[in-house]
């Protein structure tokens, strides 16, 4: 089922089942992938749908981590509602071992040997893993391996 076709379904359950989190956050999904839309002047491929809403779960996850460090717990509740919800619409995630291995792997198709190389082995682990795996996890697996 397409991502949108979900949306619409999820939107019309959570009116019907009066939960206001996840209409606020379908509601917001349709709106953000209508403006990607707009913005690029096409309809949306699988792959530019996910992205957008993989922006929304790292905007989300930045929010939390913000509002933790200012001492506001009770913003850190609502956030992380929210923060599941857009979960089930998220891609499935790479686990930090299979991100690993494409570390790895690409560490030894680009014969990089320390830090120098660090661009060229995030751009091209990033090119892999797009949209399965977070950037700071890749960023901490390419450091690691470099060093």
């Amino acid at each position: 089922m397409a991502l949108s076709d979900e949306l619409n379904n999820d939107l019309k359950s959570a009116m019907k089942n009066h939960d206001k989190t996840r209409l606020t956050i379908v509601r917001m999904l349709k709106s953000n992938l209508m403006n990607e839309k707009i913005k690029l002047g096409h309809d949306l491929s699988d792959a530019e749908a996910a992205a957008v809403v993989n922006r929304e779960v790292k905007q989300h996850k930045d929010s939390i981590a913000e509002f933790k460090n200012g001492g506001r717990d009770d913003l850190v509740k609502g956030q992380e509602e929210e923060l599941k919800i857009l979960e089930d619409y998220a891609p499935k995630q790479m686990s930090e071992a299979d991100v690993e291995k494409i570390v790895n792997d690409t560490i030894k198709q680009l014969g990089a040997s320390g830090k120098g190389d660090f661009g060229k082995v995030m751009g091209a682990v990033m090119g892999k893993v797009k949209g399965q795996a977070d950037g700071s996890t890749v960023n901490k697996l390419v450091n690691k391996a470099l060093s």
